[in-house]
């Protein structure tokens, strides 16, 4: 998420409530996982009970992530629009499939060789749209992992041009265009086409910021993910997310997301299903984040560890939202190293 002319004050409002960031490169996180309130045992129900067709409609049941694990993903094709360059590591293209009756467009860079090659996923951060580019500051994380050896997909976020905007309360519209795009590498990766150079068994996401909150999303979602790299990530909880967007955008974004009950928003919220996470999961944060509070990140760390889920937790003396100098390099290096691991054959 990238958002200009931040005040302190917004930051000291956010911090108010958490604890201070710990010194060392990589603490163990120190937030209690209580900080975020337990779903009560009726939205536990509701989020895992069928429908009945006879009930008052659920205005906000498409949203939760028990319809999310339950319904199907997939259909048409990703297509090479046009290839935009190429150097002695890889090619890159641009891209666009179809998503819930939108095209999605983006970028897809390929490594060179005929070999098969594990897939990331990349997505962006928050970006005014109408400054927004194709080849963003993500653009120079694509191109590190794809030097080495990794296809990756960098898709315009729907709202974000040249893609096309959709219902996307709660960004869950973004997270179903990411999950179309897995089904698709599911049944296209490694035959003749635009992605026969994908290895569909070994599918990874990477996403900063608001991309990293959809990146949560999508892992508690689909089992076909088998690595999730989280960075400078908004919570998985939804309620700290609005409020937070309300103080950064001085009330003019979301809205409808604040005026949703607790009840929905614990059916909504990726924070509460973290324990059907089967990805392994590596987390960087910035100590000095002046947008999105590391504690969300320890408290992540924290909840997945206590789930006994794959998970490695960094934390970044010095470091603000977007990583420069030296921590961005240790980021990377992580990052490879991480993906190396969790997407080794088989």
């Amino acid at each position: 998420m990238v958002i200009r002319g931040f005040r302190v004050i917004l930051l000291l409002a956010l911090l108010a409530a958490c604890s201070h960031a710990p010194s060392a490169a990589t603490p163990t996180p120190t937030s209690q996982p209580g900080a975020t309130p337990a779903p009560s045992a009726s939205a536990t129900a509701a989020a895992t009970a069928t429908l009945d067709p006879t009930a008052t409609p659920d205005p906000h049941g498409q949203y939760t992530i028990a319809h999310l694990r339950g319904r199907e993903y997939g259909g048409g094709e990703l297509e090479i629009v046009e290839r935009v360059g190429a150097n002695s590591a890889f090619t890159r293209y641009l891209v666009r499939y179809p998503s819930e009756g939108l095209m999605i467009h983006g970028f897809m860079n390929v490594p060179q060789g005929e070999a098969l090659h594990p897939v990331i996923i990349a997505l962006h951060g928050y970006i005014d749209p109408d400054i927004y580019n194709t080849f963003d500051y993500t653009t120079h994380y694509a191109d590190a992992l794809a030097s080495a050896g990794y296809l990756v997909l960098h898709p315009n976020l729907r709202g974000y041009p040249p893609s096309d905007s959709g219902d996307d309360l709660f960004r869950v519209g973004m997270a179903l265009d990411v999950l179309n795009l897995i089904a698709i590498l599911k049944a296209a990766g490694g035959r003749p086409g635009a992605l026969e150079a994908a290895d569909a068994d070994r599918i990874g996401l990477w996403g900063h910021s608001m991309g990293g909150g959809i990146t949560t999303r999508v892992i508690t979602v689909s089992a076909d993910v088998r690595a999730a790299v989280l960075y400078s990530a908004m919570s998985g909880d939804e309620a700290r997310n609005y409020q937070a967007i309300g103080v950064w955008s001085d009330g003019e974004r979301g809205g409808d997301e604040r005026a949703v009950a607790a009840e929905d928003l614990a059916r909504i919220s990726p924070i509460h299903f973290l324990d059907g996470i089967t990805a392994a999961v590596s987390i960087h944060h910035g100590l000095e984040d002046e947008l999105v509070p590391v504690q969300w990140s320890m408290q992540t760390c924290e909840l997945l560890r206590a789930a006994g889920k794959d998970v490695e937790c960094h934390f970044y003396p010095e470091m603000p939202h977007t990583f420069r100098g030296k921590g961005d390099k240790q980021f990377i290096q992580y990052t490879l190293q991480f993906m190396d691991r969790a997407l080794s054959a088989p």
